[in-house]
């Protein structure tokens, strides 16, 4: 294994792969400290106010003098990003490349959506009936678990997604709340749904109806608890009628062009830009080229990066579009009187990210090559195949949620970290150091870090590509098989 990278012909600095020892000698340079694991080292001299460069951009400037050999890092180096930006179309050649389509096993639906789970969601429109919701999928699943063999091995689990929202919210928050709800209730992972009310909140279940639109009343259901005397009684034929609805369906041939798959990223480090960032954007444009769609999210990690997105626009419309994504959301923070470029985190700083800028740029690497084909507003739906960008916050559990509302079966989450969190669908934890594939397998579903050792790069994006159909044909991720199933509203307004 080597013990540094130099990512790109431009850079004035190198990424540690293991740690360099002080006065060990790197791209000519002789080490003036000791350079952890995933930082960066200058392999020039720097003037104060000077350019550092990573992947050929600028991540920052030098807040002083930097000796080639020294450690770069937040205590040397600040971010270079101004406030609100004008920008520039300027239009780049993005890849055109067909290849030949793969099949996953998955469920056809009435409506012509296509599910990689059949599962029973229950859906709560506040809340105050959270713990009654849980009850309920904890009592159907235990029915399930002592019912025939073919609903047993049809129907995967009955799932609820506790929220506390639905109420006592206003503007942008509740319609936030709304869109969220009802894209879950039209998600195809799910075969059969409960929407679960209280029958007092705002967002109770005739309010949320419009939002929801046409449904099919064999798979949606709505139950209103205090219009019963015994809510738990009342759900159980609900949701027995709706796992014999599910048990109808059964894994047939589908294209991978009917799959859409997020991206999103979470407790990077300094290798996230080298190993899982790049592999899921080598993923991303294997998908496209074979019809399929991807979206990626976390505008806040994209300030920085964001020209190069931009420039991929298939025209100037979506270019114009993603101009307002980025400044609508640099403003929310101006709104909330916050900094903009409060970012990197704690944990991403420990592993080696020294500027927003550096973050960004080895963010944004999860979209590819490919042309940007939709630009989405936080919680609309996926229309257009290709890659698609979606506006939502950086938070792993709101951007992965809304990357299922937007129509996301599986979500692809990079991780230099670690964590065990869930989304409402599958979520396939990539790791981008083999320190932590091998720490926390119980977490992570495939490594990245393998990219640094002695595997190579379009190999191991097809081994993520086969492993993804799998998980689409049925194959549980790590989150799942330890029953983990998260949800998260992006809250952004007053609450009453």
């Amino acid at each position: 294994m080597k013990d540094h990278i130099k990512i790109h012909e431009n850079d004035n600095v190198i990424v540690a792969l293991q740690e360099i020892k002080e006065g060990t000698v790197v791209e000519g340079v002789k080490a003036l400290c000791d350079i952890p694991a995933g930082h960066k080292m200058a392999i020039k001299d720097i003037p104060e106010g000077g350019e550092v460069v990573k992947y050929g951009f600028r991540i920052g400037n030098a807040k002083e003098a930097i000796a080639a050999g020294s450690w770069i890092h937040t205590h040397n180096v600040k971010t270079a990003l101004g406030d609100l930006l004008e920008y520039t179309y300027d239009p780049v050649e993005t890849p055109k490349e067909t290849t030949e389509d793969v099949t996953f096993m998955g469920y056809n639906r009435p409506d012509g959506k296509v599910g990689v789970r059949n599962e029973i969601w229950i859906v709560p429109t506040v809340g105050c009936v959270n713990n009654i919701a849980t009850a309920m999928a904890k009592a159907a699943n235990e029915r399930l678990s002592v019912m025939d063999e073919t609903t047993r091995e049809r129907v995967e689990e009955v799932i609820a997604f506790p929220h506390p929202y639905g109420c006592s919210q206003m503007g942008d928050d509740q319609e936030n709340t709304r869109a969220i709800l009802s894209d879950l209730i039209n998600h195809p992972n799910a075969a059969g749904v409960l929407v679960l009310g209280l029958g007092c909140e705002n967002s109770n279940i005739d309010v949320l109806k419009p939002y929801i639109g046409d449904y099919d009343e064999k798979r949606v259901k709505f139950l209103i608890c205090q219009e019963v005397e015994d809510e738990m009684a009342a759900a159980e034929p609900i949701l027995d009628e709706l796992i014999s609805y599910a048990a109808t369906f059964k894994r047939e041939p589908i294209s991978v062009s009917k799959l859409i798959i997020g991206m999103k990223c979470g407790g990077s480090d300094g290798f996230s830009g080298i190993t899982a960032n790049p592999l899921v954007g080598k993923f991303s444009d294997l998908l496209i080229s074979k019809g399929g769609t991807t979206i990626l999210t976390e505008v806040p990690e994209m300030f920085g990066a964001e020209t190069l997105l931009m420039n991929r626009c298939e025209n100037e419309e979506l270019f114009e579009e993603i101009v307002k994504l980025i400044n609508d959301f640099k403003q929310y923070f101006k709104d909330n009187n916050q900094t903009i470029y409060e970012n990197p985190s704690p944990g991403n700083k420990k592993g080696g990210i020294s500027t927003l800028e550096d973050k960004s740029l080895g963010c944004t690497q999860k979209s590819g090559s490919s042309a940007v084909k939709g630009v989405l507003s936080y919680g609309q739906r996926v229309k257009t195949p290709g890659l698609n960008l979606l506006s939502a916050p950086g938070n792993d559990l709101v951007a992965s949620t809304a990357l299922a509302a937007s129509g996301a079966h599986i979500v692809l989450f990079t991780t230099g970290r670690g964590t065990p969190f869930a989304s409402p669908v599958p979520t396939v934890k990539i790791s981008s150091n083999s320190t932590l594939a091998g720490k926390k397998n119980n977490w992570i579903d495939f490594n990245a870090g393998v990219l640094v050792e002695d595997r190579e790069m379009n190999e191991t994006a097809q081994k993520l590509f086969d492993y993804v159909v799998a998980v689409a044909s049925g194959e549980k991720v790590a989150s799942e098989r330890a029953g983990f199933h998260d949800m998260a509203i992006f809250k952004k307004g007053v609450t009453l």
